[in-house]
């Protein structure tokens, strides 16, 4: 299941979820959102681990169409069946626009 969620609902929603971010590593670096963990599109695959281990996962890119295209992958695969998925809409950009925090370099926080 894929479900789109606004900055607004996502920032109130945060508590203890799980957010990855498919950006490349350089457009991470240079800002993501605070605990986000990144794992570029390309490598989602052998990545799909991660997100079955979840519950719910939040996924972002700079401005929604890689991180749709992640959720649409992953909800695909068989041992991610359980897995609600959230595309962040409008990404890492929107996050900024909206004035919410974002951290640089290659660590989560």
């Amino acid at each position: 299941m894929i479900q789109e969620i606004s900055i607004e609902e996502f920032a109130q929603s945060r508590g203890d979820t799980i957010v990855i971010d498919v950006r490349e590593i350089s457009e991470y670096q240079d800002g993501h959102i605070p605990g986000a963990i990144n794992i570029p599109l390309s490598t989602v695959p052998e990545n799909i681990e991660i997100f079955s281990q979840h519950a719910s996962v939040f996924v972002v890119c700079q401005v929604g169409g890689r991180s749709m295209r992640a959720c649409e992958y992953i909800a695909a695969q068989p041992a991610c069946g359980h897995v609600k998925l959230f595309n962040l809409a409008g990404g890492t950009g929107a996050w900024v626009i909206d004035g919410q925090e974002v951290v640089t370099g290659d660590q989560p926080n």
